[in-house]
């Protein structure tokens, strides 16, 4: 039995006013607690729970009643005119409903120092853990931030969030959803490649008409929704690994039903919305009684938040919520609709709506992150705490297995690491396996802004933020493997509640009352009462690798330029190195790490703060797109023309804002008409001109380009070489080229054909016999690629030749069969009697490779073809051991 089972201190109010008004006006405490207990119903079981459990004399229930009578009386509803009495007031007595939760959000305040006038014996201890009360530090910095935010526009005012609700309701409002039916009900809702559907609306649209700021419910797949609608126009539902195909009117009967369980919860959310005394915890049973299979998926809340907006909050998924009260130093119920609650209350309470809450949350707190319990106790005896503290730095020993800073962080990573777990530390496997597992997350599943509590025992040492990756750093104390932590509190405490007791390195979370524990210290301790999320200040964490090969020299051009094309044969890698140099510049610049240290939720905060905007130009792309331009806007009136920014004077005004750098990644720049797109940009680009500014022809605004914004492009010389670029151009962008890098396919070969010497062969031929432009028309290595590796499938290399490579080939040739024949091999192009030539039949793998192995005959004898075949030996040799292992594994077990 647990302090969770009593109602909260709010829920006592409403009882005691109607209570004291039956008993006459005034009680004894006694009488006044007997009568509420059972106006409420409250079992044995749960009015017997201690308030502490060394003092069994007083029950939490009589605590929290106290508490509620403290409200009532700095609310003047109600008084203690002498020791153990309590009488309504005047108003109280005329007073027959109070929204209990805004009463006590108004003067929690006065009652957390409430003495004096107070009887002692019914005084409240000040500040209760759980009493849902604001910690006054918080409600300061969140007040703060929310005028920051406001005055920058980054959070929605109230009138332009009322006015997405209204347009919302108009679209797929309950009146509408009610009055739509058969197929036009299953487009409504589910519709693919419209922007008028309800699920594009929830997940996708962020315009003027739902702009963004009203809680994300992106990523994983559309089967979320339960049903969806494939390219193809079919009706699917199931799983990901387990689709299910559905015809029209199975998908019709599944919308109908949705729909259904939709307007059920509304009447819930509509009759919740006339109460007086809100229960959150009922609602939370009615939705899902009325809709349980919608109410608790993220898309169903959304729906019903976007209805609701003054009832619900804006984080959409449970994880998110529990995130954010935690931080709040709430408790979390147990669902979505429970977790509102303290949201609404707290939103209340700072005069400010709950979507607005929700965003200055986002802002202030980020992605949920992880807490973590590591040990500081040296085996033999003695502590590395003070080490830890000093260096800043946590760490675990297991030194023998050496540097870790390899390991995968996949099912086969930990797999291997276990290996080598049973080899240097046998033992029994259970032991072996959980000792795997905690060497496994420190080394991989850690990720920085993670909170760290260096521990002995149940005495926590310090309290930490992560700041950077694994590393591993012997010879220095007894635990080699490190991250770096700022530690904000180093003074000892001990947890509410033993948790991670006799283990390393485990993460925290079974105990919510430790984890508002541990955000209660960094707010006190803390001089900011928020993290810096910034770069260590400490010397000790590991510093960044520097940037090699092409990433450095994309980082050297646009040092210099600012601006810079990646330019190549197809296939060479162009948008993927683009991408990448793009990631790991904005890492370094935007969060202190390399970019495979970068958290998802980092890779998303980082998107939608705009740190990267792409484009790809073609020929109908224009100046009205990338700069400025009219588009048109059809209202009830007709079709009119609104003046949009293009996307990269979006991107310059963000920049504008920031000190960080922002990246535009340009794709296949050289299929647009350039000249006409960047217009006077072209003057603005030159980094000896950034900040100058210069007037718009079309809107006659000042624009100026900000020296933070930087330029990659990507160019396929086969539709155009560097020389047919625009001059001015040409001056302004640093060039970088991209060439096949036969490397990448390493020793790979498929079915007996060495894929690197055959690649390199080939485009030797086509330099020499496509004409000048040959070095622009190579066929680039990632052709010969799958997922990053190497294709040593015959059949799939097959596909890839017959599908991709021949036809490139034919279009470079001309269709001079003699060109072809040079450079695929007489073997593969051969001649008829009229004189006409053509490729011999592409269908079996077997003769077509078999054909090229004859027409490239050198391949036999190269370094790299030599060490094809002794890696497909070595494979399948490989490959008979697992077999025969398998066969005696089998053979064992039966």
């Amino acid at each position: 039995m647990t302090t969770d089972l009593v109602p909260v201190y709010q829920q006592y109010i409403n009882p005691i006013l109607a209570a004291l008004r039956r008993l006459g006006g005034s009680a004894s405490i006694e009488a006044l607690d007997a009568a509420v207990i059972a106006d409420m119903r409250l079992a044995p079981e749960v009015v017997s729970i201690p308030h502490k459990p060394d003092n069994p004399d007083r029950s939490e229930v009589s605590y929290r009643m106290a508490w509620a009578r403290t409200y009532l009386k700095y609310a003047g509803l109600a008084t203690n005119p002498k020791r153990g009495t309590w009488a309504l007031t005047e108003e109280g007595a005329a007073t027959e409903n109070v929204d209990e939760y805004a009463l006590a959000s108004r003067y929690a305040a006065q009652a957390r120092g409430a003495s004096g006038g107070i009887d002692p014996a019914d005084a409240p201890e000040p500040e209760p853990s759980d009493a849902g009360e604001l910690h006054e530090r918080l409600r300061s910095a969140l007040r703060s931030e929310f005028e920051v935010l406001l005055a920058h526009g980054a959070i929605l005012r109230s009138e332009v969030a009322a006015t997405a609700y209204r347009r919302f309701r108009e679209r797929f409002g309950p009146d509408i959803l009610a009055g739509t039916d058969g197929e036009p009900l299953l487009v409504l809702m589910h519709g693919r490649g419209t922007k008028d559907s309800l699920v594009y609306w929830l997940e996708f649209k962020e315009d003027e008409e739902l702009p963004r700021g009203f809680g994300s419910i992106a990523g994983g797949n559309a089967l979320k929704f339960g049903i969806y609608q494939s390219k193809q126009g079919g009706w699917w539902t199931g799983t990901a690994a387990k689709q299910e195909p559905l015809t029209v009117p199975q998908a019709v009967e599944r919308a109908r039903l949705q729909r259904s369980q939709l307007l059920a919860g509304v009447r819930v959310l509509e009759e919740f919305s006339r109460s007086t005394a809100r229960d959150y915890p009922s609602l939370q049973r009615a939705m899902q009684q009325a809709a349980p299979q919608v109410a608790e998926t993220s898309w169903g809340h959304k729906y019903f938040s976007l209805l609701f907006p003054e009832l619900l909050d804006d984080f959409h998924a449970l994880p998110w919520q529990r995130h954010h009260l935690i931080k709040l130093l709430q408790a979390p119920a147990d669902g979505r609709y429970a977790n509102a609650e303290p949201f609404v209350r707290i939103a209340r309470d700072l005069s400010v709506t709950p979507n607005q809450l929700c965003s200055v949350l986002n802002q202030r707190n980020g992605a949920p992150h992880e807490y973590w319990r590591v040990g500081t106790t040296i085996d033999g005896g003695g502590s590395d705490w003070a080490r830890m503290r000093d260096g800043a730095f946590i760490a675990i020993g297991w030194s023998e297995l050496g540097d870790l800073s390899a390991l995968p962080p996949t099912k086969e990573g930990n797999g291997a690491l276990r290996n080598q777990m049973a080899e240097r530390f046998p033992g029994a496997a259970n032991v072996i396996t959980r000792k795997t597992q905690e060497v496994f997350n420190f080394a991989v599943r850690v990720h920085e802004r993670d909170i760290v509590l260096a521990m002995e025992g149940r005495n926590v040492k310090g309290v930490g933020v992560v700041r950077g990756g694994y590393f591993h750093q012997p010879s220095d104390g007894p635990f080699a493997h490190r991250r770096s932590v700022e530690w904000l509190d180093t003074t000892e405490w001990m947890l509410p509640e033993p948790e991670g007791l006799r283990t390393t390195f485990v993460p925290m979370g079974k105990h919510v009352r430790n984890l508002i524990a541990v955000e209660r210290r960094i707010l006190d301790a803390s001089s900011p009462a928020r993290l810096d999320l910034g770069p260590a200040r400490t010397p000790t964490i590991r510093p960044m690798s520097p940037l090699t090969g092409i990433a450095a020299r994309v980082q050297a051009a646009l040092e210099r330029k600012a601006q810079v094309i990646l330019y190549g044969p197809p296939g060479t890698g162009k948008t993927y190195w683009a991408d990448r140099a793009i990631w790991e510049l904005v890492a370094r610049a935007w969060y202190g790490k390399e970019a495979s240290a970068l958290t998802d939720a980092e890779r998303k905060q980082a998107m939608e703060d705009g740190a990267i905007s792409s484009c790809t130009f073609h020929p109908a792309y224009g100046y009205e797109d990338f700069i400025e331009g009219y588009r048109p806007l059809a209202d009830g009136r007709g079709v009119g023309f609104r003046l949009e920014a293009g996307i990269f004077r979006q991107l310059c005004e963000r920049a504008r804002r920031s000190t960080r750098p922002h990246y535009l990644l340009i794709d296949e720049i050289n299929r647009g008409d350039v000249p006409r797109i960047f217009g006077e940009l072209l003057t603005l680009l030159e980094r000896d001109k950034r900040n100058r500014s210069l007037t718009l022809p079309v809107s006659r605004e000042p624009f100026s380009v900000p020296d933070n914004v930087r330029v990659v492009a990507t160019m396929n010389t086969a539709d155009r070489s560097i020389a047919l670029l625009d001059a001015a151009l040409r001056r302004r962008f640093a060039f970088v080229e991209l060439l096949p890098d036969y490397g990448m396919l390493k020793s790979a070969s498929a079915g007996g054909l060495p894929l690197g010497p055959w690649l390199r062969e080939l485009n030797e031929r086509i330099v020499q016999h496509v004409g000048r432009d040959g070095r622009s028309l190579q066929v680039g290595h990632s052709y010969l690629l799958h997922s990053g590796q190497p294709i040593t499938d015959a059949a799939r290399f097959l596909e890839v030749f017959r599908d991709d490579i021949v036809p490139l080939l034919e279009e470079y040739c001309y269709g001079s069969d003699d060109k072809l024949a040079h450079i695929l091999g007489e073997h593969l192009v051969r001649e008829e009697r009229d004189g006409v030539g053509r490729l011999i039949p592409l269908e079996d793998p077997s003769s077509v490779i078999s054909a090229l192995l004859k027409s490239f005959e050198g391949l036999a004898t190269a370094p790299d073809a030599i060490a094809a075949d002794d890696a497909a030996e070595g494979a399948g040799l490989d490959a008979g051991v697992e077999e025969e292992e398998g066969e005696e594994a089998a053979s064992r077990a039966s």
